[in-house]
C-alpha cells in the first residue's frame, strides 16, 4: 500500500523561469570547493532529514548511492554520532550542517567549537562549499515541504 501525496502547486523553481537555472548554478558551485561528493551528499541528506523533506531525503539517498556511499552508512546518517562509519572529516561536516540547519534552536547557532572542528579538516574553499550546500539544501527543503512535493516523483 502506498500513500499518495499531491503537491499543492508546481514547484516554484519551475514556475519562475529564472529560478531553476540559478539554483542549479548554486548546486554546481558547491562541487567546485574540493569537498568529496560523498560528504556533500551526507550534508544534504542530514539537513533534509532534520527538515522533514521527504522529496530531498529520497533524492539524497539515491544521489549518495550514485556517489558510491554504502547502505550501511546511509542507514546511519540520522544517528551519525553513535555510528562507527563516519570519518572525523565527515563528522565535522555533519555537525556543521546540523547547526547551520537548526539556527533557531539556540542563541549561538553555530558555536565556535563546531566551526573550529570543521575548519580543522577543511580549508576556506571547502568550508564555503559545505556552507553553500547546507544553505541550498535548506532552501530546497523549505520549498518542497511548503508545496508538499512528494518523494520519489521527478520534477
Amino acid at each position: 500500500m502506498t500513500y499518495e501525496i499531491t503537491p499543492r502547486m508546481t514547484n516554484p523553481a519551475y514556475v519562475l523561469a529564472d529560478a531553476a537555472p540559478a539554483i542549479q548554478n548554486l548546486v554546481k558551485a558547491t562541487r567546485q570547493g574540493g569537498v568529496p561528493e560523498s560528504t556533500l551528499e551526507l550534508v544534504h541528506l542530514r539537513a533534509s532529514q532534520i527538515n522533514g523533506c521527504g522529496f530531498c531525503v529520497d533524492y539524497g539517498v539515491k544521489s549518495a548511492r550514485k556517489a558510491g556511499m554504502s547502505d550501511e552508512k546511509l542507514f546511519a546518517v540520522a544517528a551519525w554520532r553513535e555510528a562507527p562509519y563516519f570519518s572525523e572529516e565527515e563528522r565535522a561536516a555533519l555537525a556543521l550542517a546540523e547547526h547551520a540547519t537548526r539556527l533557531a534552536d539556540t542563541s549561538d547557532a553555530v558555536p565556535d567549537e563546531v566551526w573550529d572542528a570543521a575548519a580543522d579538516h577543511y580549508d576556506e574553499k571547502q568550508l564555503a562549499a559545505i556552507v553553500l550546500m547546507v544553505a541550498v539544501t535548506n532552501m530546497f527543503n523549505r520549498i518542497n515541504v511548503t508545496v508538499k512535493q512528494p518523494a520519489g516523483v521527478g520534477l
